[in-house]
């Protein structure tokens, strides 16, 4: 067992939220039980990822994208009473890492993806709240096109959709996960080979062509796997705990 408290506060430090400007609180969101035997993580705190949580015994559930923002409505809708009763009902706490997760050079959605794909984060790229929370690797030996391609699928079990216009040598790449698309343009004026992303864009098969580059779209839901489920390896490893990810694939 571990405190549940202690567990927020290492997260908390680990991806040092108070610098960032969020689109929704980072951190505890809703308080349940204060003792963790079992911590669960998840891509978004939608109603399906919280019962299979709670199916898997866990006290505490971290996401990427949590319950609350600042697009969302005040007054609670059906929807989001039955995500909060089902937590309160069942005791569990929930945590959302949204940006902080993204950027994080260790365990972020976006050096964990470039360094899956071959490339070592080398630079910051992609601003999001005024900070950049994506990476630019390079690679003197470079990478095949399609062997980038292939490299994304493997990592993600998921075929991206691939557009543009790019060499056949790949020896750059910018990564931002989810809805990254708007990068394309400083991709393209970077002189980056290609782009990484999740959601792709109307605009972006034009902008990869006539920027010389390669869009590679791979989900916004499989790009984001990968920081919050590290980040639950992390918290089990550190207070010795049990981790269930709760995978819910969402074709987008």
């Amino acid at each position: 067992m571990a405190e549940r408290d202690e567990i927020i506060a290492f997260c908390d430090e680990l991806l040092e939220i108070g610098t960032f400007d969020d689109y929704g609180p980072n951190g505890l969101q809703v308080p349940g039980a204060a003792e963790v035997s079992v911590v669960a993580t998840g891509v978004s705190a939608n109603l399906a990822t919280l019962a299979g949580a709670a199916d898997a015994g866990a006290q505490l559930i971290l996401t990427h994208h949590g319950l609350f923002w600042e697009f969302l409505p005040r007054p609670l809708s059906a929807q989001m009473a039955a995500r909060l009763r089902l937590l309160l009902e069942r005791g569990i706490s929930l945590a959302g890492y949204h940006l902080p997760l993204d950027a994080h050079p260790a365990a972020g959605n976006n050096a964990l993806l470039c360094r899956a794909v071959g490339f070592e984060p080398a630079e910051p790229f992609g601003e999001a709240r005024g900070r950049a929370i994506g990476f630019a690797g390079r690679s003197d030996s470079g990478v095949a096109a399609e062997a980038l391609v292939a490299r994304v699928t493997e990592t993600l079990g998921r075929e991206p959709l691939v557009q543009g216009d790019g060499p056949d040598l790949v020896r750059s790449v910018g990564v931002v996960t989810g809805a990254g698309a708007g990068t394309i343009h400083e991709a393209a004026r970077r002189g980056l080979d290609a782009l990484v992303t999740g959601e792709p864009a109307e605009h972006a098969m034009a902008d990869a062509r006539e920027g010389g580059l390669h869009f590679i779209a791979a989900g916004h839901y499989a790009t984001e796997t990968l920081g919050i489920r590290r980040l639950g390896e992390l918290v089990a490893e550190r207070f010795r705990l049990r981790h269930e990810f709760i995978d819910v694939p969402n074709p987008v």
